[in-house]
């Protein structure tokens, strides 16, 4: 028995260095292992989402998944992600409500989308002036972080086009939806007319009509309930949604050298009930489309 402990003295003394490399190795292969296990595990935050046979809103409901449910990600997509349950079953569900702490009220068809807005113009491009020399980008920025707030509240996944006065190149805005593979896709501005006070009201534009823009401008505009005068909708040949694939409207809400309009544009009560009624527009559009869908 001396002999034999003498032996692996003998052998730990001359393979020490070696054996202490294999170890760390070996500790760092398995703590690696259990990092990477526990990040793609996630638990449920609040009730009642939606498991879809595939991912985004058109994917067919599987089932509701529960709060404290613990859920393995196979795959993230376009913001979704493919999850495994206990019992081995799968699916999709929208990633950022599965983070989501905040509870819903309701999980609705557009808790579950990508919704791209758009302040239309920025840094050196001001684009129109009111009567007193204001710059429409200011209250564009204004207005669509507004709705953003408002459409999170519904649990909205929103893109911002920008978040700053900063210049967004106009070929650039319509790869935003694109790229990020967004339901559907606002820009916000405010119109001008060639002289002063010669023109007010709101309008909502569209460019397609066979790829839902048509059908959101009008829903959109039907829950625009606004101290101005509704022109109601138009088509307008405007690159950002013109070039874009995705349901895309842009709302001129007002008339930055009218001087009635203007003194609504600025105002913080008009900006929230504007925020306010495009995400009711949105909700309603989705609903029908999802239905029809399903």
């Amino acid at each position: 028995m001396k002999k034999i402990i003498q032996l692996i003295k003998q052998w730990l003394i001359k393979f020490w260095a070696p054996l202490v490399i294999v170890i760390i190795m070996l500790s760092t292969a398995i703590s690696l292992t259990v990092i990477m296990l526990h990040k793609q595990q996630i638990t449920v935050q609040i009730p009642n989402l939606t498991l879809r046979k595939q991912y985004g809103i058109n994917g067919s409901p599987i089932s509701v998944l529960k709060k404290g449910e613990h859920l393995q990600i196979i795959e993230k997509k376009e913001g979704w992600y493919q999850v495994r349950r206990d019992d081995e079953s799968t699916g999709w569900v929208a990633g950022w409500l599965l983070k989501r702490k905040t509870p819903l009220k309701k999980v609705t068809p557009l808790s579950e989308a990508t919704v791209v807005l758009d302040p239309g113009h920025g840094g050196s491009d001001v684009g129109s002036l009111s009567s007193n020399g204001k710059y429409e980008k200011t209250y564009t920025l204004q207005l669509a972080k507004r709705v953003k707030k408002e459409l999170e509240k519904s649990g909205t996944r929103v893109i911002m086009t920008r978040s700053t006065d900063k210049l967004v190149y106009l070929a650039n805005i319509p790869k935003v939806a694109e790229n990020k593979h967004a339901d559907l896709f606002v820009s916000f501005h405010f119109d001008s007319a060639p002289s002063k006070n010669q023109a007010t009201g709101y309008t909502t534009y569209y460019y397609h009509q066979n790829n839902g823009s048509y059908a959101l401008a009008k829903s959109v505009n039907t829950a625009m309930n606004l101290p101005l005068i509704n022109k109601g909708v138009e088509f307008g040949d405007f690159l950002v949604i013109r070039q874009n694939t995705v349901p895309a409207i842009l709302l001129e809400s007002g008339y930055m050298n009218n001087k009635k309009d203007f003194n609504y544009i600025k105002s913080k009560k008009y900006q929230e009930k504007v925020a306010k009624a495009v995400p009711i527009g949105l909700q309603n559009y989705l609903t029908r489309q999802v239905t029809v869908g399903q």
